[in-house]
């Protein structure tokens, strides 16, 4: 694949359609300040102030914008919060809809038909192959993205995280949980990966 990409690059130099150092600026921009982080930062913030988490309920667009992410594919953002009795998931059966602004990039397998109709059909399984493992009292809950909405799932703040400041907290949130294929890491899970002093 690495190979097919260099080759289409070049390609696409050579006739003059792509100027190599703005593609650079495009990667860099969306995988170092736009990305995951952002959402992590997010989901710190609403953990840590509950006005924040409110006005994120009441027009996450707006909310987000207020830290400064916005953006193509940010627009019309909407925040769903899983609870102790509802887990939330997001899923783009269309295409490949997904909020750039503060998850970066959609992964391959978000983009996958397999996923996208697997996660409508059989969520539970499918969070069983990302290693989430429910109580079968847990109810799932699939939101479809669109052009129209994008979602991003706030996880469940995980426990033993009071008296974390929002940059530790940020630590624990990755990418999976915020599209809910995957938890808030817990402080020892962050630490083992380094990403936790």
């Amino acid at each position: 694949m690495e190979l097919r990409v260099r080759a289409l690059e070049s390609l696409l130099v050579e006739k003059g359609y792509v100027d190599p150092p703005a593609l650079d600026v495009l990667i860099e921009t969306y995988e170092k300040q736009v990305g995951p982080r952002n959402g992590a930062a997010v989901v710190a913030r609403a953990w840590s102030d509950p006005a924040f988490m409110q006005a994120l309920r009441d027009d996450a667009t707006a909310a987000i914008a207020s830290m400064g992410f916005t953006g193509r594919q940010g627009e019309h953002m909407v925040a769903v919060e899983n609870t102790p009795d509802t887990h939330n998931m997001v899923v783009c059966t269309l295409c490949s809809c997904y909020p750039w602004p503060v998850l970066g990039l959609p992964p391959a397998w978000y983009k996958s038909p397999a996923y996208r109709s697997r996660a409508v059909i059989e969520p539970r399984s499918v969070l069983g192959e990302f290693g989430v493992t429910l109580s079968g009292e847990t109810a799932i809950r699939v939101w479809d993205s669109t052009a129209e909405v994008r979602y991003l799932v706030v996880p469940r703040r995980p426990e033993g995280t009071e008296g974390m400041d929002e940059a530790d907290l940020a630590c624990l949130v990755t990418r999976d949980s915020m599209v809910g294929t995957g938890l808030a890491l817990t402080p020892e899970e962050a630490r083992a990966r380094g990403l936790l002093a």
